[in-house]
């Protein structure tokens, strides 16, 4: 029997391998095994979950500084005459209104009122923008941009060609200009500017971020990614720098309330039922995909809405999770939920029939056969 168990542990850590082996990485990923992150596949790619904590991470992001490897981002150029034209034609937000070296945040609606992807918009340069999208949705989006391209603009799929490091907490911007240049408290909220980094050229740095903690994101050719990880790294030494994993950038994006696709977005939830009614811009000559669906969901209402909720009793909500009324009715179900380390309390959002999403509202998180009392309340979570 012990040779049978060895031939099977052997198997597995060769499956184990072999998965590995498949997996993507990114110009960080040696670095994030050296330093004992804990790795698992995430949209393809080997990347870190965790390295000291998931609870502390969070804290340190949310008190002082963390660095996120966000390399495994998509980013597409659209460019030349056309490219405005496009970008109106697939996204939800109105893009003519975005100034050059300005973000805007959207999503590219698919013809039966979902969501192919919530992505970042960059008006780079004149007839110039960049979109950077989900990296579960790389090829999904790439295939649909082309296949939207009715106005001829011109594509360019450069996600292999740009690596991505997202610096948040509040002492993000100290640590940070010591390594440039740019004056970076002159970079108001969703804009950006295109300087020198640790002594690299070309490196966008932009004043945004997934955490709600503050901070900027940095694009740069993969060729400086480890000369810009040890700038920040011993920039940031006197604040107690540290490198952040995904589970604590899931929970700090929860604590904001920020959607994430594939949880709180998909291609069945349209963004009027996720409260994304503000990036959702029915201006006229703006005939983007499925606008008068979603045109008409904006009018009529729709029979269910993405809430934030607290529980009051205790508990941890999690995916999946049926959300029931006072009496044990289906009123909708968990799409994303955590224990809140700011808070120590559960907390989650979800769908739920209009009637109940109202703030305020009573409802319950059905946890291996309990229900659990919650209230719906307004996000962020994190004030």
């Amino acid at each position: 029997s012990r040779g049978l168990g060895d031939v099977y542990k052997r198997q597995y850590l060769y499956r184990i391998n072999l998965n590995r082996e498949r997996m993507k990485t990114t110009p960080f990923t040696d670095v994030h095994i050296a330093l004992g992150a804990k790795m698992h596949e995430f949209a393809g790619y080997n990347m870190p979950i965790e390295y000291t904590g998931i609870i502390d991470e969070h804290m340190t992001v949310v008190n002082g500084v963390g660095v996120f490897d966000v390399s495994h981002m998509g980013e597409f150029w659209v460019k030349g005459p056309n490219a405005l034209a496009f970008i109106q034609s697939v996204t939800s937000n109105d893009a003519s209104v975005l100034p050059l070296g300005k973000a805007q945040y959207t999503c590219f609606p698919n013809e039966q009122g979902g969501i192919v992807d919530d992505l970042l918009v960059y008006h780079y340069e004149p007839e110039k923008y960049m979109l950077v999208v989900n990296a579960a949705n790389i090829e999904k989006d790439w295939n649909w941009c082309v296949s939207h391209n009715t106005v001829g603009a011109e594509l360019e799929n450069a996600s292999d060609n740009i690596a991505q490091l997202a610096i948040q907490g509040p002492k993000a911007l100290e640590v940070l200009q010591r390594l440039t240049p740019v004056d970076l408290s002159a970079i108001p909220y969703y804009a950006f500017t295109t300087g020198e980094f640790a002594g690299c050229k070309q490196v966008i740095i932009s004043n945004t971020g997934y955490t709600g903690a503050g901070g900027f994101e940095l694009y740069f050719y993969p060729s400086d990614a480890m000369t810009i990880w040890n700038a920040i790294f011993e920039a940031g030494k006197p604040e107690g720098i540290k490198p952040i994993g995904l589970g604590a950038r899931d929970t700090l994006r929860l604590e904001m309330g920020f959607c994430l696709y594939g949880n709180d977005l998909d291609d069945t939830t349209s963004p009027i039922e996720a409260g994304l009614g503000w990036i959702t811009k029915f201006v006229d000559g703006k005939n983007f995909t499925n606008r008068a669906e979603l045109e008409r969901q904006k009018k009529e209402g729709v029979t269910r809405k993405l809430c934030a909720f607290e529980l009051v009793d205790k508990g941890i909500p999690r995916h999946g999770y049926p959300i029931v009324d006072a009496e044990g009715n289906a009123i909708g179900v968990v799409t994303s939920g955590t224990m809140s380390p700011v808070l120590k309390k559960g907390i989650g959002m979800g769908y739920v029939q209009t009637a109940y999403s109202k703030v305020g509202s009573e409802i319950y998180i059905q946890v291996r056969n309990r229900n659990l009392k919650a209230q719906v309340v307004k996000a962020p979570f994190r004030k």
